[in-house]
C-alpha cells in the first residue's frame, strides 16, 4: 500500500508538470517569441483556457501526499516552507496577471503585466528546480526526519543546475506548445528558438544526470529500481530529445510537443527510481531518510484516505479532459500578428 502511495503521488506531479508545464514555458519565452503587445497577448491566450486547471494537480498531489504520507508532508514543511510561501506566492502572481491584463486598456499596464506573467513563471520553474534537486540530494534530517538546514543551504550547486535543466525543459515544452496553438510568425519564432535552444538542453542534461551520479553514488544499491533510474530511464530521454528535435526541424508541432512531454516524464521517472523507497533522502548520501513505511498512515486512515482520493482524482480527469477537448486547435492570428 506504501508503494501505491508512492506511484499516486509521484504520478500526480508528474502530470502536474507536463500540463502546467508547457504554460509555465510558454510564460518563459513570450518574451524571446512574441514581439509585440498583441502577440504577447496571443501567447497568453494559448494558455487562457488550461493553467488554472492544470493546477489543480500541485493541489490535488498536495492533499494526496498529506492524505498518504502525513508525517513526510509535516517534515517536507519543516524544511520547505519558505519556498512553498513562495511557490503560493508566485502562483497567485502569475494568476492575477493573466486575469487582469485585459481588463486595463494602456500599454504601460500590458507590458507590466506581461513582465509579471513571464518574471513569476520564471521563478517558479528555477523553485521548482531546486525542489527536485534537494529531494534527489537529500537534506539534512534529525532524527525524527525533520530538516535542520537553512534555505541558503537549499540552494546548492546541484540544485541550481536541476533548476537551470528545469527551465530549459520547461521552455521547450512550450515553444513546442506555442507551435501547436499560434500560426503565423509566433510559431515560426518558437521553431526556431526552440531549434537554437536544444543542444544547450542536451549539454545540460547530460551534466546533470551526471552530477546525480555522485550526489546520489548508491542508487544502484537498491537494486532494480535504482538500474532503471539511473542507466536506462537516461537512454531512454535522450531518444526522445533526439525525436523531439527532429520532429520541431519539420515543422510537426503535435508529434514534437509529444517527444517533449516522454522527455519530462521520463526524467521524473529518473527521479522517482533514484529517491525511491524514501520519501525524503537524508544529506549526505548514504545515511538514510524518511522511507515510505515509516511515513505510512494507519490502516483505518488509509481506508478512507483511498475512496476519497479515487473520486478526487476522476473529477479532475473529467475536468481536465473536457477543457482540452473543448478547447483544442489553433488560436487564428489577425494579419496585424503575422
Amino acid at each position: 500500500m506504501s508503494a501505491l502511495g508512492f506511484i499516486v503521488v509521484a504520478a500526480m506531479l508528474a502530470i502536474y508538470v507536463l500540463t502546467d508545464g508547457y504554460d509555465l514555458g510558454v510564460a518563459s519565452v513570450a518574451p524571446l517569441v512574441a514581439r509585440s503587445a498583441r502577440e504577447r497577448a496571443a501567447a497568453m491566450e494559448s494558455i487562457g483556457p488550461f493553467w488554472s486547471g492544470n493546477e489543480v494537480w500541485l493541489v490535488a498531489a498536495g492533499g494526496v501526499l498529506f492524505a498518504f504520507f502525513p508525517q513526510a508532508y509535516a517534515c517536507a514543511f519543516s524544511g520547505f516552507y519558505l519556498p512553498f510561501m513562495l511557490v503560493l506566492w508566485l502562483l497567485m502572481f502569475r494568476g492575477i496577471a493573466l486575469e487582469l491584463r485585459n481588463h486595463f486598456t494602456n500599454a504601460v499596464w500590458h507590458d507590466f503585466w506581461d513582465a509579471a506573467f513571464s518574471l513569476s513563471s520564471l521563478l517558479l520553474i528555477v523553485l521548482f528546480g531546486v525542489a527536485i534537486g534537494n529531494l534527489i540530494r537529500g537534506v539534512p534530517l534529525d532524527a525524527n526526519g525533520y530538516f535542520t538546514g537553512t534555505f541558503a543551504f537549499l540552494l546548492n550547486p546541484y540544485a541550481l543546475g536541476v533548476a537551470l535543466l528545469a527551465v530549459t525543459t520547461l521552455a521547450q515544452h512550450g515553444l513546442t506548445f506555442l507551435m501547436m496553438r499560434i500560426d503565423g510568425s509566433p510559431a515560426e519564432r518558437a521553431r526556431r528558438t526552440a531549434l537554437r535552444l536544444w543542444p544547450a538542453l542536451v549539454a545540460l542534461y547530460l551534466l546533470v544526470t551526471i552530477a546525480t551520479f555522485a550526489v546520489q553514488p548508491r542508487a544502484f544499491d537498491r537494486g532494480i529500481i535504482g538500474i532503471v533510474g539511473l542507466a536506462l530511464v537516461p537512454i531512454f530521454a535522450l531518444a526522445a530529445l533526439a525525436l523531439t528535435r527532429n520532429e520541431i526541424e519539420h515543422g510537426r508541432a503535435f508529434r514534437a510537443f509529444l517527444g517533449s512531454s516522454a522527455f519530462i516524464a521520463l526524467l521524473l521517472i529518473a527521479a522517482a527510481a533514484t529517491m525511491y523507497p524514501y520519501l525524503l533522502l537524508a544529506y549526505p548520501a548514504g545515511t538514510g531518510g524518511l522511507t515510505i513505511d515509516a511515513a505510512k498512515p494507519s490502516v483505518a486512515a488509509l481506508a478512507t484516505i483511498i475512496p476519497i482520493t479515487l473520486a478526487g482524482l476522476l473529477i479532475v480527469v473529467v475536468y481536465t479532459t473536457f477543457v482540452v477537448r473543448r478547447m483544442q486547435g489553433k488560436i487564428v492570428l489577425p494579419k496585424e500578428f503575422v
